[in-house]
């Protein structure tokens, strides 16, 4: 089982999801076929565990990693093929590189190579026992109830790519009471049409009154979500 696979696509997945506007959706998802299921998340973390730098001597990193197998052949025996399936028919779709493959080889019953299973070992080996790296970035944590043990350094990848007032207005949206938000929305689309209207009342040229016309009536017909929001907030601070 490439369970690092799997990892690495749910990651590139929950990365790309603000973009593709899927954000919500996809946290869902994850929530449901991750965390939900709490032999699925325990390997999850167990991957992250092993590919972070924990400044280790050799002794403990070895330990580590004997500990790591032992609980690696634990954890699989709750997971069945249909969690696998699960995940596969979401993620499984995606062409991506494993970033997780010698903690794969580590784990892997199938191969039968010493001098693979020994530079798989060694890899991890030498990854433990560099020095933590202090990325105030990666610091960021997200009020997302449990996701925050297991989820965050996935979401923080797309964060990092985030200027700070990005980050800022992403981070309120999704910890903000969704009640609050939709009051806030509907008091935005009122200040949006607002100041449209009177770019439109200073307008000359046709075509510039027919574009701020459409996004007028486009923006009267947009229903709440957390997206929505944050795309009307960006449109009314750029009038």
């Amino acid at each position: 089982m490439e369970f690092g696979l799997l990892k690495t696509k749910i990651e590139e997945s929950l990365s790309n999801s603000y973009n593709r506007r899927t954000l919500k959706k996809d946290m869902f998802v994850f929530n449901e076929l991750v965390l939900e299921n709490r032999n699925v998340a325990k390997l999850y973390f167990l991957y992250d565990e092993l590919s972070n730098n924990k400044g280790l001597n050799e002794n403990l990193a070895t330990e580590f990693i004997n500990e790591s197998v032992k609980m690696y052949n634990q954890i699989t025996k709750g997971i069945s093929k249909t969690n696998l399936n699960e995940l596969q028919m979401w993620v499984g779709h995606l062409k991506c590189e494993n970033k997780y493959k010698y903690i794969d080889n580590l784990f892997s019953k199938t191969i039968v190579s010493l001098e693979d299973k020994l530079k798989s070992k060694s890899f991890v080996m030498e990854s433990l026992q560099k020095e933590k790296q202090t990325n105030e970035s990666s610091q960021i944590k997200l009020p997302l109830n449990k996701v925050v043990d297991v989820a965050n350094k996935t979401v923080n990848d797309y964060l990092s790519k985030l200027d700070e007032n990005e980050k800022k207005d992403l981070l309120k949206v999704l910890k903000e009471d969704e009640s609050k938000l939709e009051i806030e929305f509907d008091v935005l689309k009122e200040s949006v049409v607002s100041r449209l209207s009177n770019l439109k009342k200073e307008e000359k040229e046709e075509d510039v009154i027919n574009t701020i016309n459409e996004t007028i009536s486009k923006v009267e017909k947009e229903t709440f979500s957390r997206d929505t929001y944050l795309k009307l907030k960006k449109l009314n601070n750029n009038i």
